[in-house]
């Protein structure tokens, strides 16, 4: 992990935190409810607006390890995707702009849950660290049950011109296997 992003270790540091019923903190936190909002409702273009130039987007490997080793459990090295604003953008245009897109042609049913919001300042000036927990529910077709994903969010969110954008995020899941037939959508 890197300087910027929330450890278990600046949870118990408070000097650079961002405190419950801020201002700031609301602000961020009606940003990422938004978010949700936005994805769910398959507005994909609207939430590209989220997101800044520089991102980076990546979802590494969970594996499953003995207690003594936990900081062996995500592998940095290895990811279940790793993309750019330019792949996600070229995503994007392909669910909303082509035919081709087979995998989200009928679109996936989602729900985006956010809860447990954390907020650091950085060392970069208008940059924060938001560490939050993710679960999403997936229905597709006509299906009987719901795929349900948890995963945390290691998130570094920029203020640019008094709007919050997306500059990375990680995404570490609870699984080491995923129970979905794909990762076509945006977490």
């Amino acid at each position: 992990m890197t300087a910027h992003t929330p450890t278990s270790q600046s949870v118990e540091n408070t000097e650079k935190r961002v405190f419950f019923g801020t201002d700031l903190y609301n602000k961020i936190t009606e940003t990422l409810y938004e978010e949700a909002m936005l994805l769910d409702e398959l507005r994909l273009e609207e939430w590209a607006e989220f997101l800044a130039t520089d991102l980076i987007y990546k979802a590494p490997l969970r594996l499953s390890v003995q207690r003594a080793e936990q900081y062996k459990s995500i592998v940095h090295s290895m990811n279940h995707f790793d993309e750019d604003y330019s792949s996600l953008m070229g995503r994007i245009a392909r669910l909303t702009q082509t035919q081709s897109a087979w995998a989200e042609d009928p679109p996936s049913r989602t729900r985006h849950f956010v809860s447990n919001i954390l907020v650091w300042e950085t060392d970069k000036p208008n940059e924060f660290a938001v560490k939050s927990n993710g679960l999403l529910t997936r229905n597709r077709f006509e299906e009987d049950r719901m795929q349900v994903i948890s995963y945390v969010r290691n998130d570094i969110l920029r203020e640019v011109d008094d709007k919050l954008k997306l500059a990375k995020r990680e995404i570490v899941f609870d699984m080491a296997v995923l129970g979905t037939q794909n990762l076509s959508i945006f977490l």
